[in-house]
């Protein structure tokens, strides 16, 4: 019985609990008994919310019994990154310097999750301060790709999309920086989206890089993913970047999907040396699936894209360097050596020593330099300018096609430990994906594939313009049931048990 309740999409959980084939309780008591099964062998969650979970399921049963109409995701369970807010329960962003938190207050995503009778199962493991393209720069110990335990899930947002291809949760929440959600689901074979920056609120989500920050649904459905981005999405006035604009018609998008007659755009700078055959190959059989339903095939050239991870690694840390200085032991969160002895500002200084882990401090510093007198203009200056080429290639390109596709990621998941030492391979993995954070498009990543070479998860990059984020889900669904009805479903029928 368990089997057979995780294996369901969100969909059709949604649609068994408000029929009354299943209750709320039944499901959520199905995902957390695999939690409990595998969580110690994947580490996807830091925190598990048992009686919380349960505590939810009930009153979503309750309203069942009582004839009141359920939302679409009434009763689903979700793994939650651990780094928006949520009141009673640990946020640690991965992070020993928020370790054993408890926050007064949800975030506005919490809340919505909650509104909708989403039922949240707790928090998943994360780069710190959603710092890194693999999770193993968690102060908790990294996660692992159900794929194979020894392969990373992808960062920052691994603990989300490895509990997702564990079949521990059927929907979860990530963040998207320069891909921290689009980069774990291309390598977990899972769907990830980046909204429209401003699309969904970031009030009570903790900040790394505030310009380029973006929570996003993460399913293994392309409808499921649309279900859970209508939930989230919306204007917030506690959040003074949240776009006032209706939510795109995206779950009527995934369940018409067709790219009849549509321009799609492959840009040529995203190929070339760096990338792993076989993710060529899956996606030039994609480019070819798409031209085959119907799709005009545009080549599109944007230089400024080569210039795209340079300009990122200067003002993603810059942002940082200001964001966590808030952290100072005086407030909240960890506090070290406070023993009477030390200055308020030795204290601070001993606290984010000890709180704070290796890849963190590297940003800070990076980015606190690019910032100081006599380098601004040099670096987070011209940084920016290179952001606004970015931009008006993606402009330029958006007159001549409807969406542009990639890889989501130039290799499939590599080991646990290989890049750990080499900061410069380990950013590489966001070469493809870093473009849309820099111009605020929406993006999505979608399985398409095993490569061959070792039978790894391939992801397929949709973009869309901004505020066009039904486009992601129209092309999306268009190509998953193409793929699925030619291929099967990689995660459902070719992953590997744990």
């Amino acid at each position: 019985m368990t089997d057979n309740i995780i294996k369901l999409t969100a969909a059709e959980t949604a649609a068994k609990i408000a029929s009354g084939e299943l209750t709320a309780v039944q499901v959520t008591e199905a995902h957390l008994a695999r939690i409990e099964a595998v969580d110690e062998k994947v580490h996807a969650f830091l925190h598990v919310d048992r009686e919380g979970a349960l505590a939810q399921a009930r009153a979503v049963d309750e309203k069942r019994a009582k004839g009141e109409k359920l939302g679409p995701l009434a009763g689903v369970p979700l793994a939650l990154k651990d780094i928006f807010t949520t009141e009673g329960i640990p946020t640690t962003v991965g992070s020993k310097i928020l370790e054993g938190w408890l926050p007064p207050y949800d975030a506005t995503l919490t809340k919505k999750l909650k509104a909708a009778d989403v039922v949240i199962l707790g928090k998943t493991n994360m780069d710190e301060f959603a710092m890194g393209s693999s999770t193993e720069n968690s102060a908790y110990g990294p996660t692992g790709n159900p794929w194979d335990l020894t392969k990373i899930p992808g960062g920052s947002g691994g603990g989300s999309s490895a509990a997702l291809a564990s079949f521990q949760a059927p929907l979860a929440i990530g963040t998207d920086t320069g891909g921290s959600i689009r980069q774990p689901a291309a390598v977990t074979g899972t769907v990830g989206v980046k909204p429209t920056y401003g699309a969904v609120s970031r009030y009570g989500m903790v900040a790394f890089s505030s310009s380029l920050d973006q929570g996003g649904p993460c399913a293994r459905t392309v409808l499921d993913a649309a279900l859970l981005h209508e939930v989230i999405a919306g204007h917030d006035p506690l959040d003074s970047t949240s776009i006032d604009a209706p939510v795109p018609p995206v779950v009527e998008a995934a369940r018409n999907g067709s790219v009849e007659g549509m321009r799609v755009g492959v840009v040529k700078q995203f190929r070339g040396e760096g990338y792993q055959a076989g993710v060529i190959q899956r996606f030039d059989e994609s480019v070819a699936l798409l031209k085959d339903l119907g799709a005009e095939i545009v080549e599109l050239d944007c230089p400024s894209f080569d210039l795209a991870l340079s300009a990122y690694y200067l003002i993603a840390p810059s942002e940082c360097s200001s964001n966590l200085a808030r952290f100072d032991g005086l407030r909240y969160g960890l506090r070290s050596g406070d023993d009477g002895t030390n200055s308020a500002e030795a204290v601070t200084s001993i606290t984010r020593e000890a709180g704070f882990g290796p890849e963190v401090k590297r940003r800070i510093m990076l980015g606190t330099y690019a910032l100081s007198s006599g380098y601004y203009d040099a670096y987070y200056g011209s940084a920016q300018k290179v952001r606004t080429l970015i931009t008006r290639d993606f402009e330029k390109a958006f007159e001549q096609v409807d969406v542009i596709v990639s890889p989501t990621t130039p290799t499939t998941a590599f080991a646990i430990g290989e890049r750990a030492d080499d900061p410069m391979a380990m950013y590489l993995a966001d070469l493809c994906t870093i473009p849309t954070n820099l111009a605020g498009n929406a993006a999505m990543s979608l399985p398409c594939g095993l490569a061959p070479e070792d039978n790894l998860p391939v992801g397929l990059q949709i973009i869309a313009p901004a505020l066009k984020d039904d486009r992601l889900y129209k092309v999306g669904a268009a190509v998953e049931a193409a793929f699925v009805e030619r291929w099967g479903h990689p995660l459902l029928e070719e992953a590997p048990s744990l």
